[in-house]
C-alpha cells in the first residue's frame, strides 16, 4: 500500500447510536495522521495528504523501534500538556524553521493515539471488519510504550456516554461510533461523531466577504464576547451559510458599516490590515481582510467547546437577538468544563 492515501471519516449525528453493534472511541483533538513504514522509510501523512515528518521530529525513531517493519496506521498526533491536550501547542509545530520546531519538539512533545490499522506486512486489512482490525490494532499497538498509544474502545453505550461527559474537559472532543462489521473506506464518511454543543450570545464587530461575492455576499461573521476588563476579545467566527442567506446578510449588514471603524474597539488591528485575534498558520495565503461593524448586533450561535479563550471550529448562526444588549455578551455566560485527567483515559500511562 502505497501513500497517498485518504483517511475515513465520520458523519455527525445528534446522539450515540442505539441498536446494533458497534465499537466507541474517545474523539481526539489533534492532527490527523497516517502512518506508514516500510522499513527505514516513514511516511506521516496528514489529512489532506501533505507529509508532517519535519513537524514532529521526535516520533519518528519511535514510531521505527515499535512499529512493525510494514504497516499502514490511522490515529491523531496530540499534545498533552497540564491534564488536558493542548491544540495551540499542536498548532505551533507548523513552523517554517527547523531550529524552532526541534525546540518545541523537546519542549512540549508529542504523543500520538492509534485507533485503526490498514495494513501490516503484506496484508490489505481495509476490507477486513473494524473489529478484525481492532483485534490487530491491539496486537501491534497495545503494548507500545508512551508516547505512542492505542485508544481506549468499548461496546459498552453508557461507558460511551460517560466519557462524552467526563472527557471533554481534557480536550476530547466527543465520542466515535464504528459498526464492527465495518470495512475501511477512504475519504467516506461511514463512521458516526457525537460532539459537544452549546449556545452563546456574541457581538457582530465585523465580517468578512465571501471568495466569490466580495461586497454582494458575506462569507463569516467575527464574533467578539466582553472579559473581565470589559475588552471586546474576538472569539472566533460564524459562517457556512446557504448562498441565500449570505446576501441576506450583506443587506442586513449594511448600516452597521457606516462610521464603523470611529470607535471600533478593534480599530488597531484594521488601521494595520490585520485579522482580530491575529493569523493561524493553516490560513496562509488566505485572504483575511474584514470589514468592521459597529458593536451593536448580538446573534445566538452554537459552539462546540472553547479553546484557550477563543472557539475551538467555526460556530453555527442560529438567530439575531435584538433584546439582547452588546454589554451582556460575556464570558460569564459560557460553560466551564472541569479538566478530567488524561492519565485515567490511559490508565496513567500518559
Amino acid at each position: 500500500m502505497n501513500p497517498p492515501v485518504l483517511p475515513m471519516l465520520a458523519k455527525r449525528v445528534a446522539e450515540l447510536p442505539t441498536g446494533g453493534s458497534w465499537i466507541f472511541e474517545p474523539k481526539w483533538d489533534g492532527f490527523r495522521a497516517l502512518v506508514f513504514r516500510d522499513g527505514e522509510e516513514i511516511l506521516i501523512q496528514s489529512r489532506d495528504e501533505k507529509p508532517l515528518n519535519r513537524y514532529f521530529p521526535e516520533l519518528l525513531e519511535l514510531i521505527k523501534s515499535q512499529l512493525p517493519a510494514r504497516c499502514v496506521l490511522d490515529g491523531e498526533i496530540v499534545i498533552a500538556k497540564n491534564g488536558g491536550l493542548d491544540f495551540e501547542a499542536l498548532q505551533l509545530r507548523l513552523h517554517p524553521a527547523a531550529s524552532r520546531v526541534k525546540l518545541l519538539s523537546q519542549e512540549t512533545p508529542a504523543s500520538i493515539v492509534f485507533f485503526d490499522v490498514l495494513c501490516e506486512g503484506d496484508r490489505d486489512l481495509r476490507d477486513a471488519a473494524f473489529q478484525t482490525r481492532r483485534r490487530e490494532l491491539e496486537s501491534i499497538v497495545g503494548s507500545a510504550a508512551p508516547p505512542i498509544h492505542l485508544t481506549p474502545a468499548t461496546r459498552d453505550s453508557s461507558i460511551a456516554a460517560d466519557w462524552f461527559r467526563r472527557f471533554e474537559g481534557a480536550g476530547l472532543d466527543g465520542v466515535i461510533a464504528k459498526s464492527i462489521s465495518s470495512i475501511y473506506e477512504p475519504n467516506k464518511r461511514v463512521m458516526l461523531k457525537v460532539k459537544h454543543a452549546r449556545d452563546c450570545d456574541c457581538v457582530v464587530a465585523g465580517f468578512r466577504w465571501h471568495k466569490n461575492g466580495d461586497g454582494t455576499a458575506v462569507g463569516s461573521l467575527l464574533l467578539g464576547l466582553f472579559d473581565e476588563s470589559g475588552a471586546l476579545q474576538h472569539v472566533g467566527v460564524c459562517a457556512s451559510f446557504t448562498e441565500r442567506k449570505r446576501r441576506e446578510l450583506a443587506l442586513y449588514l449594511a448600516p452597521y458599516r457606516e462610521n464603523a471603524i470611529a470607535n471600533h474597539p478593534w480599530k488597531q488591528w484594521a488601521e494595520h490590515h490585520r485579522i482580530p485575534g491575529g493569523e493561524s498558520r493553516w490560513s496562509q495565503g488566505k485572504d483575511l481582510s474584514w470589514e468592521p461593524l459597529r458593536p451593536e448586533l448580538v446573534a445566538e450561535v452554537e459552539y462546540d467547546h472553547m479553546q484557550g479563550s477563543r472557539f475551538r471550529h467555526p460556530a453555527q448562526f442560529r438567530r439575531w437577538r435584538p433584546d439582547k444588549k452588546p454589554a451582556d455578551c460575556t464570558y460569564s455566560q459560557l460553560e466551564v468544563v472541569p479538566p478530567y485527567e488524561l492519565a485515567e483515559i490511559f490508565a496513567g500511562r500518559l
